[in-house]
Formats: structure tokens, C-alpha cells, sequence
């Protein structure tokens, strides 16, 4: 991964735009730098799918749906970064401690039931068994309460949490000198 000082003026911009609230550029990022166009794409996904002002999914529910496919994935770097966000969120530190719980013994219905269990249900199955899915997996959704929109949130969630976490899985990117979840901690 390149550091900021070795960058060409290129890198630097993708860089710039790559920095998140923290001032930093998170190694699941930079991880890119030697091909900075594909840095470019992923920035633009990740924020069109979990940072979109017109998602109406609550954000801890996003957050927790990332998470869980991290768990899923056994992704350490997105879990780290999603479940500090997620707990934040959730705001209750009993309710996040119990959601954490039920999330790593894949048992999400210990916690969760209607439309957020149906989601995390989903999230399991299309993580693990994406040639499985039917339309009788949408149509569980919606009779949970969820819209078409809200369905297509979760599912480009699902999707993009899959893709980043082979990413970063592949190639071993830790978090190592990274600021860990987008809150700022006290």
C-alpha cells in the first residue's frame, strides 16, 4: 500500500476523495493504491450503498446487516469497523452486547423477530447460499413489511459487504493504523 508521501499526484486526488471524517484513509482503501481506479469505484459503491441519504433502512440496521455478513465471512476488518459503528448506533450498550452475542453464534433470532429478523435471515442466506435464493426469499421480505426499496437497500448491503470482505480476506488487509468505526470515540 502506498503512503500519502510516495503518492503521484493521481493517487494523491483518489486519496483526498477516499479520506473519511477522521482525516485518514482507511486500509481497506488504500489497499487499491497501486490501481487507483478501482479505489475510485469502491468509494463510490460503499458510500451509494450504506452512506445514501435516501436509504430509509435505519442506520443501525445497516450496520448490523454489514456486520453480520462480516460475521458470516469471518471478516475481522469489517466486523471491527461495522460492529463499533452498529453498537454506537444502538446506542443501549445491554441491547448491543445481546445483539453482538446472537450475531457471533449466528442465532439472530434470539434477539431480533419481524421485518429485522426476515433481513438478517436474507442477509444469512444470501451470504452463504447465494444459488439457493428464490423469490419466495423477496416475497418473505415483503410480507415482513419491508418495501421493494428497502429489499434493494439490503440486498446492495449484503452484496457489497461480500464483495469487501473477499477483498479484504484475499489480501490479508488488517487494521493495523487504521482509526477504527466512523464515530469519533470519547
Amino acid at each position: 500500500m502506498i503512503p500519502d508521501d510516495d503518492a503521484d499526484p493521481h493517487l494523491r486526488d483518489v486519496l483526498d476523495m477516499a479520506r473519511t471524517p477522521h482525516g485518514t484513509v482507511d486500509n481497506v482503501m488504500r489497499v487499491h493504491s497501486l490501481r487507483p481506479n478501482t479505489m475510485v469505484g469502491h468509494v463510490k459503491l460503499y458510500r451509494a450503498c450504506l452512506h445514501d441519504d435516501t436509504n430509509t433502512l435505519p442506520m443501525w440496521l445497516q450496520e448490523v446487516i454489514s456486520s453480520y455478513v462480516s460475521v458470516l465471512n469471518t471478516c475481522p476488518y469489517s466486523y471491527a469497523n461495522h460492529w463499533s459503528n452498529a453498537a454506537h448506533l444502538i446506542g443501549a450498550p445491554d441491547r448491543a452486547a445481546a445483539v453482538e452475542a446472537a450475531l457471533q453464534a449466528r442465532r439472530p433470532g434470539d434477539v431480533f423477530d419481524g421485518r429485522d429478523l426476515a433481513l438478517l435471515v436474507y442477509t444469512e442466506k444470501l451470504t452463504l447460499r447465494p444459488a439457493e435464493m428464490v423469490q419466495g426469499d423477496v416475497q418473505a421480505l415483503r410480507d415482513a413489511g419491508l418495501d421493494d426499496g428497502q429489499i434493494l437497500e439490503a440486498n446492495q448491503i449484503i452484496g457489497y459487504f461480500n464483495y469487501v470482505n473477499r477483498l479484504l480476506n484475499g489480501l490479508g488487509v488488517t487494521t493495523d493504523g487504521d482509526v477504527v468505526g466512523y464515530y469519533a470515540k470519547d
